[in-house]
């Protein structure tokens, strides 16, 4: 975390004049230099930017960071012509998202050749000039709940619109800290279907929180102020297929108002890309998504708007999105007399190309390796990330797990420091309780929204990461962060010394078990035990490691019942704590894994979790009394500890039943063990950090 370094010899921070707090401004900056032997971009800025050189894109960035600071790019550019152009066009989103920090715009550039530094950021526009992108529509919905706005273009009228800059307030400079992105090419594979379409309108629209509750809490245009409503245009399209089998894809001819859908072979995340001749105006639609419900992409099935719209002049042009999208399907409608469509593809955004195989025979496992190296690749960039679609955003306990395959993958945790740093750096977390870390990050709350429970997955997750980097340094810059979290938790310890009624957002998973949370959540004070045991560790507090063990033998007390199963939660009644007497399978795994239960101290329960449990319990209809979990996170819990104790064969047995119906389907692995939700989330990754367990993979 070094404040001192000198990151811009002359670059200074600017924006449009009074601009810099609007919602949704897109501003593109260029500069001409002359021929280089050597030259490089050193830049950053908010809240997002794509780069281009003499028309051929370069990059996207910056890395994300926490409130107040910002991570520098340094990019080597090739400028072998005479005169060369540099175009950096950045969206000023400033609004709050679970993706980007909502903070004033602006961009710091300067490219440096061997001569010094021949261009640079400044009001008086001497060398970067800037002009406001209008052909990007600006007042449009958001894409989601959790990410800004989508994309709508108009190319039929003037792109730009020059305005004058403004120096803004000093910056906090940082380094990027991760690789770079090596942008890799992804052609579509087929034509899977073509036909026509009309047009109607429809008794419903999509309408979901992301545009009926636009306000102070959730930044936005008001569906009245709209130009253009993305989602509910597209929903007004009645496609026919007339033609299905696996068509060429290079060169698709459209007529008027026909469609193609074009199959990417896999789940994949990145810029959309094509180039486009028309004679004539026509307008098109792009919708998309990882799955086909039936024959039809469902482009609001994740309650995020996958659709892109572009109104388009006679000739040819090239488009390529701003931001990266998540789709293994994309179907291009054509409003109008016709075009041609050609090259469509998608340009990843993601971690590099991982050279690691499965050394093994079994095709099944070899197929979940390569999707669990594709769903770790898409979801690991500057930070990482849930979903590369809906969110993009940085969730604590997702990153344990992810965290761990960083390092089984590339032998680093870079990206994990960053992830890590970045809950660090703040003084506070601004509508968010003192002490309370946010639920993802880099991100902005304004709905007060937390989840307390994955606040301590942040200190059991920087105790793997002491352990895997010897990192001191970040580690000790964490105390007073971890000692204000206890400091937080301590108000809603009981008589007993466990959690009671804790706020907001009490998540355990996507089960029974969230269900059963109040008053006294038993898995959350294991969890709650584990945290103090890693910060005892980490800190040497010898005192709070006998409050571990003495938080842990309540816990044992109190919870497990004649039953022979841990149970849920206890309320208050008349003044005393009453068992509920509801039993969850996570809260069986949650009591292994952290600790509080070991195979020795409990060896029946264990045997019945090994044998009896699992993702075949739904037919055998053993324990029924003991609520099912789910993928995230008592599945992967339930491998995780088979995988601690040796089991291999159960896990390998395990990771088949579970993932393979996954792999097969998109190349990528799922949120949920259904394709309802996310069908490419980065936990799911962690299938490679138990294949490495049993030494199962090698280098190639």
């Amino acid at each position: 975390m070094n404040g001192k370094t000198v990151f811009f010899q002359k670059a200074r921070p600017v924006w449009e004049t009074g601009k810099e707090k609007e919602l949704n401004i897109t501003l593109a900056f260029f500069a001409k230099c002359p021929r280089c032997k050597s030259a490089k971009l050193v830049v950053t800025g908010s809240s997002y930017y794509n780069i281009y050189v003499n028309g051929v894109f370069l990059a996207v960035g910056p890395a994300r960071a926490a409130h107040g600071y910002y991570r520098v790019d340094e990019l080597p550019l090739r400028l072998d012509r005479e005169w060369n152009e540099i175009k950096i066009v950045v969206m000023g989103y400033a609004c709050n998202s679970f993706y980007h920090t909502d903070e004033p715009s602006f961009l710091t550039a300067e490219i440096i050749s061997e001569n010094g530094v021949i261009a640079y950021t400044e009001p008086k526009e001497n060398f970067f000039q800037a002009s406001e992108w209008v052909g990007k529509v600006r007042k449009v919905q958001r894409y989601s709940f959790q990410r800004p706005f989508v994309e709508v273009y108009d190319f039929t009228k003037e792109q730009y619109r020059s305005v004058s800059l403004s120096e803004t307030p000093e910056k906090k400079y940082l380094p990027r800290g991760v690789f770079y992105g090596e942008y890799e090419t992804e052609p579509a594979v087929n034509v899977i279907q073509k036909g026509s379409f009309s047009i109607s309108e429809k008794q419903q629209y999509y309408n979901d929180r992301s545009i009926a509750d636009i306000g102070p809490k959730l930044k936005g245009f008001p569906r009245e102020e709209l130009t253009v409503f993305s989602t509910t245009e597209a929903q007004k399209l009645d496609p026919v297929i007339s033609e299905r089998g696996m068509l060429p894809a290079e060169e698709v001819y459209l007529g008027p108002n026909e469609f193609a859908t074009f199959d990417m072979g896999k789940n994949l995340t990145g810029l959309i890309g094509f180039e486009l001749e028309s004679a004539v105006e026509n307008e098109i639609y792009l919708v998309f998504d990882e799955i086909l419900q039936g024959e039809e992409i469902n482009f609001t099935r994740l309650t995020a708007a996958n659709v892109i719209l572009l109104k388009c002049a006679p000739g040819k042009m090239a488009f390529l999105s701003v931001e990266p999208y998540t789709f293994k399907y994309l179907r291009v409608y054509c409003r109008g007399v016709g075009c041609v469509i050609r090259g469509l593809h998608l340009r990843r955004i993601g971690a590099p190309m991982v050279r690691k195989r499965l050394n093994s025979d079994h095709a099944k496992l070899c197929a979940i390796f390569d999707a669990a190296v594709e769903t770790y690749r898409q979801n690991t960039f500057d930070i990482y990330m849930d979903c590369p679609s809906r969110e993009r955003a940085g969730w604590l306990c997702d990153s344990f797990f992810t965290s761990r395959v960083e390092r089984v993958l590339t032998g680093k945790s870079e990206v994990e420091r960053n992830f890590l740093e970045n809950y660090i750096l703040p003084d506070d977390f601004k509508c968010l309780p003192k002490g309370m870390l946010p639920m993802c990050y880099p991100a902005d709350h304004y709905d007060g929204v937390f989840i307390p429970n994955w606040a301590m997955w942040f200190v059991v997750e920087l105790g793997e990461y002491m352990e895997r980097t010897g990192d001191s340094e970040l580690v000790a810059s964490a105390k007073e962060k971890v000692y204000a979290l206890l400091g937080y938790f301590r108000r809603f310890e009981n008589e007993y010394g466990l959690l009671e009624k804790l706020e907001s957002w009490v998540f355990l998973e996507w089960s029974k078990s969230n269900d059963l949370v109040q008053d006294v959540n038993f898995p959350s004070n294991m969890l709650y035990a584990k945290m103090k045991r890693v910060i005892s560790e980490l800190y040497e507090d010898t005192a709070l490691a006998e409050e571990v063990a003495r938080m842990q033998s309540v816990i044992r007390k109190m919870s497990y019942t004649s039953d022979g199963f841990f149970c849920d939660n206890a309320y208050r009644k008349d003044g005393k704590l009453i068992l509920s007497g509801e039993y969850t399978e996570s809260c069986q795994y949650y009591a292994f894994h952290t600790g509080t239960a070991t195979p020795a101290e409990y060896p029946e329960l264990w045997n019945r979790l090994v044998h009896d449990f699992g993702r075949d319990r739904r037919e055998t209809q053993k324990w029924k009394n003991v609520h099912f979990a789910n993928a995230f996170i008592g599945n992967y819990l339930r491998m995780d500890l088979l995988a601690m104790y040796g089991s291999r064969e159960d896990v390998l047995k395990n990771i088949e039943d579970y993932f393979y119906y996954m792999a097969e389907k998109t190349g990528t692995l799922w949120e949920n063990d259904g394709d309802y939700a996310s069908c490419n989330h980065g936990f799911a990754s962690h299938v490679a950090y138990w294949f490495d367990r049993f030494g199962m993979i090698e280098d190639c």
